[in-house]
């Protein structure tokens, strides 16, 4: 299980999260949510050990992982999914999906397998080069990328960016079904209409502080306040 402990991380003078504390663990999707520059992606950068906390824990099966490097974080089985997709457009499909099982070849072929049968237009497209996709297979390559790699909490960052809404319905199906498969999710996104229809559990982050956490048949209301400033009315 990852467990984050009032994490601060700062900018210069700039707080971007401020006692953030937050649970995940596999077989469950957890949704962060709130509006552009409200640090979720700061948040997963830190996790994955791109960004060095100024104070609080991570933790990962009891173990501080806040001090880890991006590669030794990869190993525990903490894969990122990074916003904008960071495909590498000039190797092939097949490439890409070789390259996120560096290191993990036990089991490398048959999770291959597996991503291709969740996206069967990978399969048609193995020997296209990242740069000739859609935006949408593109996204669908870069999740597959990450599930190669074998991962025990797959976070990803703006799943839904720039997609077409069908597109985005088959991203999301194949996230509940990767929950069923005992992964666990940390879905950080800004449209949280599709987050609130997948996610088990909900925290919200406006300035870099989780100001509500919940589950999602609670959420819409305090979402619709930190959005579109709506007034919450008390119950």
């Amino acid at each position: 299980m990852l467990e984050i402990k009032d994490l601060c991380v700062r900018f210069g003078g700039i707080e971007a999260l401020r006692g953030v504390s937050l649970q995940a663990e596999p077989g469950r999707i957890i949704a962060v949510l709130g509006r552009n520059g409200a640090g979720k992606s700061t948040l997963l950068r830190t996790i994955s050990g791109l960004i060095r906390p100024w104070a609080g824990e991570i933790s990962w099966d009891g173990r501080r992982i806040d001090h880890l490097t991006p590669g030794a974080v990869n190993r525990l089985g903490i894969i990122h999914v990074p916003e904008g997709r960071r495909i590498l457009a000039e190797l092939s499909v097949r490439e890409n999906l070789l390259l996120g099982a560096y290191g993990r070849r036990r089991g490398r072929d048959e999770r291959i397998e597996r991503v291709l049968e969740m996206f069967p237009v990978l399969r048609e497209r193995l020997d296209s080069s990242g740069a000739a996709l859609s935006g949408g297979q593109q996204q669908m390559l870069a999740i597959s990328r990450g599930l190669v790699a074998a991962p025990s909490l797959l976070m990803i960052d703006e799943l839904s960016l720039g997609l077409a809404p069908i597109v985005v319905e088959e991203l999301a199906h194949s996230l509940s079904a990767l929950r069923d498969e005992g992964i666990g999710i940390l879905l950080v996104e800004q449209q949280y209409p599709l987050a609130l229809r997948v996610a088990d559990y909900v925290y919200v982050v406006q300035k870099g502080v989780v100001t509500w956490e919940g589950l999602p048949g609670d959420a819409r209301d305090v979402l619709e306040s930190s959005y579109l400033g709506r007034r919450v009315a008390r119950r």
